[in-house]
C-alpha cells in the first residue's frame, strides 16, 4: 500500500477533525456531513480534498479506500454499512451503533466483500496502557485476578441538552460514550464476560439519559472488572488499576485534561512489603490515533483482522444494553 491510498471522512466534528490529523501516509480525499460548512472548512485544510454534505456521495469515491465513520451514534452504522456495500474497508467510531442489532451482518458483508472493519477503539494504542498490555502479556503481574477502572468528566453549560443526552441520537448516556472503552479495555485484559451486573443512573444531569454506569463484569474463570463511568466527575479523569498475583499496573491520566499519561508497576517482593515501583510517564503529545490508523493501513496491507473489530464493539454493547435494561434505561433507539 502506497502514500496514494484515498480516505474520506464521515462527520467532521473534533473526532472527524482528529482522525484528519492522524492518516499517516494516506490521503484525505473526501469529506462529508450534513452541516455542509463544517465539511468545507475540514477540506479545506487538506489540499485537494472534496467536501460534501451527501456522506453516499463520499463513500461511493473510486479514489476512496478507507471509510472513517465519525458521525454521531444514530449513523455509525448505517454509514459503515454504505461503505462496506460501496467496497471500502471501513473504520468505525465507538460504539459503533446504539445498538449492538443495528450491527448484524456487518462483518458477513464485510467477509463477503474481501473489506476490513476496525471499530476506533483508539484507548488501546495510548503509550501506557500499550506498555501495560505487554507486561501483563510477559507474565509480569503472573495470573490476573481483577482490574478496578473509573473514567469520568464533568460535562459543561447545557451538557443535558446536547445530542448526548438524546437517547434517539445517542442510544443512552455515559454508559454509551465513555463506557464502551473501559468495557474494550477490560475485554482486552481479561477476555470474555460471561457475568453482567451493574446499574445506570442519572444523578445530577437533567435528561433522560445515564450520567453514572456502574460495572461488575466476571469472565467464566471469575476474575473481575469493577468499572465506573461518569459525568459527574467534575475533575476529568481516568484510572484504570490491574491486579495480578505478582504484582500490580496503575494507569492514570490520558493526557491534556485529564492529566499526564502516567504506569506505575507495583512488583511484589518475596518478602512482600512495600513493592519494587517503576514509573513511566508520557508527557508527550497523544499519539493514540496515529498509532491505530497505522496498524489498520498493516490490516489492510497483510489482509489481517484488526485487532479491534465489530465483535469486540457488539460485545460491548451487548453489555450496554443488559445495564439499561435492569436500570429502566432501555430507550428503544
Amino acid at each position: 500500500m502506497s502514500g496514494e491510498v484515498g480516505v474520506a471522512i464521515i462527520g467532521c466534528g473534533a473526532i472527524g477533525r482528529k482522525r484528519a490529523q492522524a492518516l499517516g501516509g494516506a490521503r484525505l480525499v473526501t469529506c462529508a456531513d450534513i452541516a455542509r460548512e463544517r465539511a468545507e472548512q475540514l477540506a479545506a485544510m487538506h489540499p485537494g480534498c472534496k467536501s460534501t454534505a451527501d456522506w453516499k456521495e463520499a463513500v461511493r469515491d473510486p479514489a476512496v479506500s478507507i471509510v472513517i465513520v465519525a458521525t454521531l451514534h444514530d449513523t455509525l452504522a448505517e454509514v459503515a454499512r454504505g461503505a462496506i456495500a460501496a467496497g471500502k474497508h471501513v473504520l468505525v467510531e465507538k460504539p459503533a451503533a446504539r445498538r449492538a442489532a443495528e450491527l448484524a451482518g456487518l462483518a458477513e458483508a464485510a467477509a463477503a466483500g474481501g473489506k476490513l472493519v476496525r471499530v476506533g477503539f483508539n484507548h488501546r494504542y495510548h503509550r501506557a496502557l500499550q506498555k501495560a498490555h505487554q507486561l501483563v502479556t510477559s507474565g509480569a503481574l503472573g495470573p490476573l485476578m481483577f482490574i478496578r477502572a473509573r473514567y469520568g468528566h464533568g460535562g459543561r453549560s447545557g451538557y443535558d441538552r446536547e445530542w448526548r443526552a438524546d437517547p434517539a441520537r445517542s442510544g443512552g448516556g455515559e454508559l454509551i460514550d465513555q463506557g464502551p472503552h473501559l468495557i474494550d479495555l477490560a475485554r482486552w485484559f481479561l477476555g470474555d464476560f460471561a457475568e453482567i451486573d451493574g446499574f445506570a443512573a442519572t444523578y445530577f444531569w437533567d435528561m433522560p439519559v445515564d450520567d453514572n454506569g456502574f460495572l461488575l463484569l466476571k469472565t467464566a474463570e471469575r476474575k473481575v472488572a469493577f468499572l465506573h463511568a461518569s459525568c459527574t466527575e467534575w475533575k476529568n479523569m481516568f484510572s484504570f488499576e490491574i491486579y495480578g498475583r505478582d504484582g500490580k499496573l496503575d494507569v492514570n491520566g490520558l493526557g491534556g485534561s485529564y492529566g499526564t499519561e502516567r504506569l506505575t508497576y507495583y512488583k511484589m517482593l518475596p518478602e512482600m512489603g512495600p513493592p519494587e515501583t517503576t514509573i513511566w510517564e508520557y508527557p508527550m503529545a497523544d499519539n493514540s490515533w496515529e498509532t491505530e490508523f497505522g496498524e489498520f493501513l498493516q490490516d489492510i496491507r497483510l489482509q489481517r483482522q484488526p485487532a479491534a473489530g465489530l465483535r469486540d464493539a457488539i460485545e460491548a454493547l451487548k453489555i450496554i444494553e443488559k445495564i439499561y435494561k435492569v436500570s429502566g434505561h432501555d430507550h428503544d433507539a
